[in-house]
């Protein structure tokens, strides 16, 4: 038996991978104690895991928008939301993640730290004691890869000389942003005896692990990863809150499912305009909007119903198309039940992801403020074209075959059989 510590926070999507990677150690008969946001708690303890509190650090009280430590639907200028994560969550707070990431490896006795691959806190902590570390990416990598666009706008790996200079100038705008910020993560490592660094990036770079919780065979192919870096399947679990649904309609009518995303996006009017565009045609609609939107105001259609806490994957059993946000979880989730996608990204990792659908065939993209017209447009060739159904079922079976269920665990046990004693801070 091993003893894991986790570091996260509350950012949505990455909640969920975190506490399957929990669930699947715990089975494995390892140990896991998660240090996190009290908003965490609930997934934390049901999938088995001892949860500690934040106690200096950022420390989100629970999912109301209110608290929402980014609230990067706000800002409306370009990389606004990036530099929020960098100077509220990566950056910013690290020497207070760090201390706090420290208090607990001195209270217990650790094999390893597992932190969120935002957090640079804890990666710090972990390297001033000599912990050995690893990196869980809920998605896909932030950190650069060499082949790949950086993550962010969307971009496809380029081919011609235009597409170049864009992955460029991306490239050389985050790493602007990480420079500016070099000065102030410099000062929390050299406040725990740590060399500077002359690359942000290099913090993720100093894991042993870092371990991508999402498939190569979705990923956009590369050459090789860097050093330490692999795929292990994403980590789908549902959330501690969902419940279990039963569609009151059974018809012919195809269901049409509207995910966007269970945290808050500001996106009721997003949902809002599919529901109009799907109102006037044959299918059955189901929208979901999770704890963020919980009474929030829409004209529902008489085709549609809208839950606030109803089990994707139920209904994704029976839904012919799913119109998404393209967070990486729903996404996964999507693709791993064959259904095709009408994805309306909002910002975060979601551009990314709705890039790969695309470029499989698995979807259609549209901005999400898309009038109703063009909504409704692609609803109908997404249901009358069997090219998009087939193609998300291609991608989501080989997404299964990719890498085996017990991946990440067998990464874990596999860093820390090669550091046999415990380490303490």
């Amino acid at each position: 038996m091993r003893e894991f510590l986790f570091a996260g926070w509350e950012g949505g999507g990455n909640v969920a991978p975190m506490a399957g990677a929990v669930r699947r150690l715990v089975a494995r008969g390892h140990r896991a104690r998660v240090l996190g946001d009290w908003s965490m708690r609930e997934d934390v303890e049901a999938a088995g895991g001892l949860f500690r509190p934040w106690e200096t650090a950022p420390n989100r009280p629970d999912r109301r928008p209110e608290t929402d430590l980014l609230q990067d639907w706000i800002p409306k200028e370009p990389g606004a939301g990036l530099t929020r994560v960098l100077d509220r969550i990566m950056v910013g707070p690290a020497a207070l993640y760090a201390a706090d990431t420290l208090a607990e490896l001195r209270r217990a006795p650790t094999d390893a730290v597992v932190s969120n691959d935002l957090l640079f806190g804890p990666m710090m902590a972990a390297e001033a004691s000599r912990t050995p570390l690893a990196v869980l990416a809920p998605n896909l990598s932030v950190l650069p890869i060499p082949g790949l666009p950086p993550m962010g706008p969307g971009l496809a790996p380029p081919t011609t000389p235009e597409e170049h200079a864009m992955a460029e100038a991306a490239a050389a705008w985050l790493g602007g942003q990480l420079a500016a910020r070099l000065p102030t993560l410099n000062a929390a490592r050299a406040a725990l005896g740590l060399a500077p660094l002359a690359d942000a990036f290099d913090q993720l770079r100093a894991a042993r692990k870092v371990l991508l919780a999402t498939s190569r065979a979705f990923d956009f192919p590369v050459e090789a990863l860097p050093a330490g870096m692999c795929h292990v399947g994403p980590l789908l679990e549902e959330p501690a809150w969902a419940e279990g649904w039963t569609i009151p309609w059974r018809d012919a009518r195809p269901l049409l499912l509207v995910a966007m995303s269970t945290t808050f996006q500001d996106q009721a009017g997003v949902i809002q305009s599919v529901l109009d565009a799907a109102a006037c045609l044959p299918v059955q609609v189901v929208a979901t909007l999770g704890p963020a939107l919980a009474g929030a105001a829409l004209r529902v259609p008489a085709n549609a119903v809208v839950q606030e806490r109803a089990s994707h994957d139920a209904l994704m059993a029976e839904a012919a198309l799913v119109v998404t946000h393209c967070g990486h979880g729903t996404v996964m989730r999507a693709l791993a039940h064959g259904r095709p996608m009408l994805c309306l990204p909002m910002g975060r990792d979601q551009n990314d992801n709705a890039a790969r659908v695309v470029a499989r065939g698995a979807g259609l993209r549209l901005p999400p403020d898309a009038p109703v017209a063009e909504l409704r447009a692609a609803i109908e060739t997404l249901l009358a074209d069997p090219r998009f159904a087939a193609a998300a079922a291609a991608l989501g079976a080989a997404i299964a075959a990719a890498e085996p269920p017990d991946a990440l665990v067998t990464a874990l046990e596999a860093m820390v059989a090669q550091a046999p004693c415990r380490q303490a801070a």
